[in-house]
């Protein structure tokens, strides 16, 4: 591949199979970077007959030589790091000297994880539907100018200082404002004092060490979480997370001018999902739904939580795209469609007065009340799955494809069609698609 930089996102609700697309192309690069989230993301990459669920350490660690990096924008708990760690070095994978930590990261305390459970708990029915593990609660801290930096961990008596009151203003909050136990402080500087001395030394920051990969002519490739559809400022708020899943935050996250970033690549499931509270228009709470959910393994890398499952919200894609500027998009699970005698594509939407919306929302209860506005195409007999050349695709499948391109606005340059590497087809002649060509076919 050439010295271009890559972006991957997710261009629905998350879970779109980033994990795959970035292992697919990460070989290719120097670096690759995490740049939101925490621990609440999962991606899961397949290699051969083995399975690797990754949280936090970016999905190029699966090839040798690749290096990662957690950057500054992402929201880090100290022993979920070394555990994904330990996890990786027990399957075979090298990751001394290979991870780099953010100083300016911030980090997860145990308090942190206390207060996202008794919040949630708190809001009964209107559950957002987080993953309990602090990342609201740290990025709140965050943003209050409160939260620890990842730099604390090299000196184990500055991260007591600052530790400790912060996590008694917590329990204070946990105490008075849900009547829940407090934290046990003493337990709790245990657990990120020991994970500390671990992660001490993979300190570094980011920005720097990404220019100099580029000084030397080697792409990185910056790989988001969740999707766009979850940002906190253009996902269908207040059922977000609570970082921002676009591109442009990756700059700002790394430390680089956005010209580093390099063109986008959004991916998108066939059909869509979502884990969670919030609105989702094309959602089948039927015998159709069960059956994607099902075909699909519908079911979260990081909470096993089952995903609510519907047809392709063209409408959201096409949001998606404008809002983050993808470039091209990524199909993945094709052949989960597989059988289907007919599939349909919401295409626009319709709200109780009749009239119809083609973008989506701002007001989330104007988003709880649209229906979606639905296209029927047939769907195709002969498998896709395992198909890796674009001839060989049914041409029902092939024309759902050029469907979702004229809806979305952008071309699908890469289709999954099984959960394994070698199960993938680049389509186009595009300057990105020969690219990618290279890459996953050379």
């Amino acid at each position: 591949m050439s010295a271009d930089s890559l972006m991957i996102v997710g261009g629905q609700w998350g879970d779109e199979g980033k994990g795959k697309v970035v292992d697919l192309l990460s070989a290719a690069f120097a670096a690759v970077v995490r740049y939101n989230g925490g621990h609440n993301a999962g991606h899961t990459v397949r290699y051969a007959d083995r399975r690797f669920a990754l949280h936090l350490v970016p999905s190029g660690i699966i090839h040798e030589g690749v290096r990662c990096y957690l950057a500054s924008g992402m929201v880090v708990e100290p022993t979920a790091l070394v555990s994904e760690m330990d996890r990786l070095s027990s399957e075979g994978v090298s990751v001394e000297g290979r991870i780099a930590l953010s100083p300016r990261a911030t980090l997860i305390l145990p308090t942190h994880r206390a207060l996202d459970g008794a919040r949630e708990g708190a809001r009964g029915s209107a559950k957002i539907g987080t993953t309990g593990r602090g990342i609201g609660p740290a990025y709140q801290d965050k943003a209050q100018r409160r939260g620890l930096r990842a730099y604390l961990l090299a000196d184990p008596i500055r991260l007591r200082e600052h530790a400790l009151p912060l996590m008694e203003e917590h329990n204070r909050e946990l105490k008075t404002l849900f009547g829940a136990e407090p934290v046990d402080l003493e337990a709790a500087m245990q657990e990120i004092t020991t994970a500390a001395a671990r992660l001490a030394p993979l300190l570094d920051e980011v920005g720097p060490a990404l220019r100099r990969h580029r000084a030397a002519g080697e792409p990185v490739l910056f790989e988001g979480a969740q999707g766009v559809l979850l940002d906190l400022a253009w996902g269908t708020y207040p059922y977000v997370t609570s970082s921002s899943c676009l591109p442009g935050f990756a700059a700002a996250s790394c430390g680089v001018g956005p010209r580093l970033l390099g063109p986008v690549l959004g991916v998108m499931k066939a059909y869509a999902t979502r884990v969670g509270g919030g609105p989702f228009p094309s959602e089948l709470d039927d015998a159709t739904g069960e059956q994607l959910r099902e075909r699909g393994a519908e079911f979260g890398t990081t909470t096993g939580r089952p995903r609510r499952c519907g047809w392709f919200d063209a409408v959201a894609a096409r949001y998606a795209v404008e809002v983050a500027g993808i470039d091209a998009v990524a199909v993945t699970k094709l052949d989960v469609l597989d059988g289907f005698e007919t599939l349909k594509v919401a295409t626009s939407y319709r709200l109780p007065d009749g009239s119809t919306l083609d973008t989506f929302p701002a007001d989330p209860e104007v988003a709880a009340v649209i229906e979606p506005v639905l296209e029927e195409l047939p769907g195709w007999s002969s498998p896709t799955e395992s198909v890796v050349r674009e001839e060989e695709l049914p041409l029902e499948a092939e024309d759902y494809l050029r469907f979702l391109e004229a809806k979305i606005g952008v071309p699908v340059v890469i289709v999954s069609t099984g959960p394994r590497r070698e199960e993938t087809m680049v389509r186009g002649d595009s300057d990105l698609a020969q690219q990618l060509r290279g890459v996953i076919e050379g």
